[in-house]
């Protein structure tokens, strides 16, 4: 990820158009209007060797006699001239470049014109748009180097489109709208600038408050998901994700491999980084006119105030539709708008006005419903009648939702001619407006789901799982004689034993390498008891009659694995057969059957699925979708996003099921995905589940074929290669390692142990304790761009036990400097332990690759100032009255070398 020279790109002293025209209508023109039209207050250049002027303004014919070095060019030029161009650009110090030429892809001299470009602008680090991209508009700086046919006014949103058509769309959309932008970019090709970089530099963007993707493909996954998780924590990020069809479909070897298909990988990805995806181009376009009108939402309750019946129906049944709920009327509020509304009022929620509803009447009802405590927002509806005017009736509603900003009220004026005055009253006046019911509560449940996933970033899970080094080692050896078999699929036997290694509750099972070998595991085992076929070559056991269930006795198990072999030859006459396997016939009756499994996305690596399982698990295609690593937190939203869901929490005398063990079996699917990356498919199915517990009665693995490459999972999982004992000088001892997500309530009471002094020097300002929010930001890191290394007891638990003190680096995305933070508790200092945590954050940030570390420490710190000095650190010559010390070390990366 790297965000270097985007100044070039949005804040440029100087633009040079290469491939200037004066032929109308052709794009060398309509870029020059544009450019020149935009208000852009720098200086304009135009090159073209074939022309001394255009469109009046002076023309160069080369780059090098450009009068001065631009910081952006824009080029439209034909496909075979842009590398040259580039290169000489580059020579000349030029830091961006807008590629709008497209067929860049031809091979040219053995390589792509697309590869062409990149090294030649890599020698002088400038930064490539495109290529085949609409272009650049930012509408406040009055830059648009782009071929759109409007200028878009100037706004808080940011759209970044990887398609130039939906680009110019949403502009035409947004400007019959009054619509603004901060920016608007296409990066088309995405050979260079792609959403991860422009994710990177919104997020910090001062005239940015909110982010619009169109996205086709993502091209690096972590950098994107990095990047989109750091954005979607300071301000609100839609998506919409063109290709929902199952391209990505495959012959999976699992039913897990089947059911997950590309497009529900993306929805996974898309809520875990806390962003909202919309679905179709009428949904984004809805969501930006909500986000412009500055409506934010604090929970899923809606009231309805409207002048028709109907129209209220209607929106009632969208909002039951799409998860939403009404706003329950208190007591109080009824009897006040009993005091304003005829007698004929609904006096209940929706509020309905009546049809002759006057302006006053819809300002007095909705004056009283902004103050009711159990509505998160409203939905004023008006239907146009005779005997009311729509217009006064929206001016009143405007002039009181203004009032109370914060609080968000959605506007919903139904018909044509007569509404659409109005809407565009309440679109002047940032107030949410839509054109039907469903429309509003569309928009209205988005926002609802975007606060969902806002919150489960911040929520805290439970103590992690543990999986042992002696664990791992021992799933490797078994992958090993596996694939010194020549096989890349387990069978059962060893399936299950990979399961059992990572502590998911697998039921007993024997292996049989014949029929009187099944016969004498029956004896052994006792009845009743299944048997199921052993053969690599055979996906689904049962659909070739390898499964039998309930055999009762010795010669029943002998019969059935006699008939067992028959039918299987017959199904599949070439296919190895390996043998038997014999378990227990587990009855629970009310035990549900589900699936859980791991299954290889190209874009995101491997994916975590769980759903309604049994034969017909890909029928119902009931299933959620996360990404490795997951928490607890994570694998309940998993498990809660599936429709089997409400069954799995129990009804009426149905007892819920272990939904603890249920979601740890989750978690340490994730860790195995982590932790063994030759693992392509697995497959467990049936996984029962219930009160009691979970047991898996199936599993099926599936490795990857020697020498195919791998994705790695897409969010880094937590680097336990760093963890360390170390011991001090006065001989304690203790462990450093990263910090994790539920180690959130252990870092609370560290700072509640700390003195209010010590806090005021770590943050810099006054601080009795550490709130949810800022404990759930600290604990919750993502390890691609940050580090925190705490101090723990030695064989403490991930979660549980103190922390005596933390040391956290916070890198730039160019990965170039970072900023480091100690906290040690009160009671711990003058023990070693702060100097020794900052030794080993550095020790990290070196081997990281980091330039530079530096930090603010407040002067009167004077314990840190000297550990900062003894370690390296030098403070730059500041002004006496400053209050705080910029103490840097850098580092000799030669000497790495």
């Amino acid at each position: 990820m790297s965000i270097r020279n985007f100044d070039a790109l949005f804040a440029p002293r100087s633009i040079a158009l290469i491939g200037a025209s004066n032929e109308p209508g052709s794009v060398g023109s309509v870029l020059v209007d544009n450019l020149v039209s935009g208000g852009f207050a720098g200086r304009i250049m135009l090159v073209n060797p074939h022309a001394r002027e255009i469109h009046g303004r002076q023309c160069h014919r080369s780059v090098e006699m450009l009068p001065e070095v631009p910081d952006l060019a824009v080029i439209a030029t034909p496909a075979r001239t842009v590398p040259g161009i580039i290169a000489a650009l580059g020579e000349r110090g030029c830091c961006a470049a807008i590629v709008i030429s497209a067929g860049l892809g031809e091979t040219v001299d053995g390589a792509t014109l697309r590869q062409q470009v990149l090294d030649a602008a890599r020698p002088h680090l400038m930064r490539i748009v495109g290529p085949n991209c609409l272009g650049l508009i930012s509408p406040a700086a009055g830059i648009n180097a782009s071929f759109a046919h409007l200028m878009p006014r100037a706004g808080d949103i940011a759209l970044v489109s990887q398609s130039g058509a939906m680009l110019t769309s949403v502009i035409d959309w947004a400007d019959e709208r009054r619509i603004g932008f901060s920016h608007l970019l296409s990066v088309g090709d995405m050979s260079d600038v792609d959403f991860g970089d422009m994710l990177d530099y919104l997020a910090t963007d001062r005239t940015t408050r909110s982010i619009l993707l169109y996205v086709e493909n993502v091209t690096e996954a972590q950098k994107f998901l990095s990047a989109a998780r750091l954005a979607a924590r300071s301000m609100p990020v839609l998506v919409i994700k063109a290709g929902r069809s199952a391209a990505g479909a495959r012959a999976a070897q699992s039913h897990t491999g089947a059911l997950a298909g590309s497009d529900v990988v993306y929805d996974a990805a898309f809520r875990r980084a806390g962003i909202l995806r919309v679905r179709e181009i009428e949904e984004l376009f809805e969501a930006a006119a909500t986000l412009a009108s500055g409506v934010r939402i604090s929970g899923d309750r809606l009231t309805i105030l409207t002048n028709g019946g109907g129209a209220g129906v209607l929106a009632v049944d969208a909002l039951e539709s799409d998860g939403g709920r009404l706003a329950r009327l208190s007591d109080a509020g009824i009897a006040e708008l009993d005091g304003v509304l005829p007698p004929t009022w609904s006096r209940a929620n929706p509020v309905d006005i009546i049809g002759d509803a006057t302006p006053e009447r819809y300002g007095a009802a909705l004056d009283i419903l902004m103050k009711e405590r159990e509505s998160d927002a409203i939905l004023v509806i008006n239907c146009p009648t005779a005997v009311a005017d729509g217009m006064e009736a929206g001016r009143r509603v405007a002039a009181i939702a203004k009032r109370r900003p914060r609080f968000p009220v959605l506007t919903n004026w139904l018909g044509g001619t007569s509404a659409a005055p109005v809407r565009d009253l309440f679109a002047a006046e940032k107030v949410a407006t839509f054109d039907s019911p469903e429309k509003a509560i569309r928009a209205f449940t988005h926002l609802v789901e975007y606060k969902r996933n806002q919150e489960l970033l911040l929520e805290t899970p439970s103590a992690g799982v543990a999986i042992g080094h002696e664990d791992i080692a021992s799933a490797q050896e078994l992958i090993e004689t596996v694939r010194q078999d020549g096989r890349t699929i387990l069978s059962e036997y060893e399936a299950k034993r990979l399961l059992a290694t990572f502590g998911i509750p697998t039921v007993t099972t024997r292996m049989a390498s014949d029929v009187d070998g099944a016969v004498a595991c029956f004896e052994a085992m006792g009845g009743p008891a299944v048997l199921k076929i052993v053969s690599a070559e055979i996906s689904h056991k049962s659909d070739a009659g390898g499964v039998r269930l309930n055999i009762g006795s010795a010669q029943e198990m002998r019969e059935s694995a006699e008939a067992m072999l028959e039918a299987v030859r017959a199904y599949a006459p070439h296919a190895r057969i390996d043998g038997f396997t014999v378990q227990p016939m587990i009855v629970r009756d009310g035990a549900y059957e589900l699936i859980a499994g791991i299954a290889p996305d190209p874009t995101f690596g491997p994916v975590i699925l769980f759903g309604r399982g049994g034969k017909a698990a890909e029928v119902i295609g009931d299933r959620a979708i996360g990404l490795p690593p997951l928490n607890s937190v994570l694998a309940r939203e998993m498990i809660r996003a599936t429709r089997i869901s409400k069954l799995l929490a129990g009804y009426r005398d149905v007892a819920p099921v272990a939904f603890d063990a249920l979601a740890d079996v989750l978690v340490r699917l994730s860790e195995l995905a982590v932790h063994l990356p030759d693992v392509a498919e697995l497959d467990i199915n049936p996984l029962l589940a219930d009160a009691e517990g979970v047991l898996a009665l199936d599993a099926r693995i599936s490795l990857h074929a020697a020498g195919t490459a791998r994705v790695a999972p897409s969010i880094r999982p937590y680097p336990r290669e760093l963890e360390r004992a170390v011991e001090l000088r006065n001989g304690e001892r203790f462990v450093l390692r990263p910090i994790r997500p539920e180690d959130e309530e252990p870092l609370v009471e560290m700072a509640a142990r700390c003195t209010q002094e010590d806090l005021r020097l770590r943050f810099m300002a006054p601080m009795k304790a550490l709130p949810h929010q800022t404990a759930a930001r600290f604990s919750q890191i993502d390890y691609h761009r940050e580090m925190a290394l705490v101090a723990v007891e030695p064989g403490s638990a991930y979660g549980q036990g103190p922390i005596y003190g933390v040391a956290r680096l916070v890198s730039d995305p160019e990965n170039e400097a970072a900023e480091f933070a100690v906290l040690v508790r009160s009671d711990m200092k003058g023990r070693g332990l702060g100097y020794r945590l900052l030794s080993e954050i550095l020790a990290y940030g070196r081997k990281r690759g980091l330039h530079r570390v530096y930090g603010e420490v407040l002067r009167e710190n004077v314990t840190m100032l000297q550990m900062a000095r003894d370690l390296g650190f030098r403070a730059d010559r500041t002004e006496d009255f400053s209050e705080t010390a910029h103490v840097t070390i850098e580092f000799d990366r030669s000497a790495d070398a």
